[in-house]
């Protein structure tokens, strides 16, 4: 299994919409950066969030996921209220071929902020947009700004293609195109 430089991101995504809409070169000049990096592409969060809120004091349970506890929110910048969760997703769409794993790792300057993008794998030919899971472990307040870069993805090509996809056995997540609540099948 190898890393994937930027010149074979470059060539997957201009010839087969591995990612798209693309951006072929690092965008940061007074922004979060985002865009085709050495080893990998930095991803852009949404102006669409889902703020996690404990106004109706509801349990968080996975298997039965009520949406009252989380807010809609659409805007240029999410405040994320200190020790809580929101959700978005990414403006790019990704078409992940069967012989690639992607991982989703959260940028260092959010980090170095309290804010923590959950590690997430883009399995062999997952398509959609990536519902991104944003952390503010800080006491305070924290602002996340859409249309800037959040996480990079690094892409690893196996020796083999893969006996079973994402897309064979009909991923529960396959195709969403919005912030996609968790789901049990």
């Amino acid at each position: 299994m190898g890393l994937k430089s930027d010149s074979w991101i470059r060539e997957k995504s201009l010839n087969e919409a591995m990612i798209a809409p693309f951006v072929d070169r690092l965008e940061g000049e007074g922004i979060v950066s985002y865009g085709l990096s050495s080893y990998g592409y930095d991803i852009r969060v949404s102006d669409e969030f889902k703020i996690f809120t404990n106004i109706n004091a509801t349990v968080v349970d996975p298997k039965r996921f009520d949406t009252a506890n989380v807010v809609d929110f659409v805007g240029e910048v999410c405040i994320v209220p200190p020790n809580s969760f929101a959700l978005a997703r990414t403006v790019e769409y990704f078409k992940i071929p069967r012989d690639v794993l992607a991982i989703c790792l959260g940028k260092s300057t959010y980090a170095r902020c309290g804010i923590i993008v959950n590690v997430t794998p883009f399995e062999p030919e997952f398509e959609g947009h990536i519902t991104i899971e944003i952390s503010n472990t800080t006491p305070l307040p924290a602002k996340i700004y859409a249309s800037e870069g959040i996480a990079q993805v690094i892409f690893l090509q196996g020796d083999e293609i893969c006996e079973t996809s994402y897309k064979d056995r009909r991923g529960k997540y396959q195709s969403q195109t919005g912030i996609t609540l968790p789901k049990i099948l």
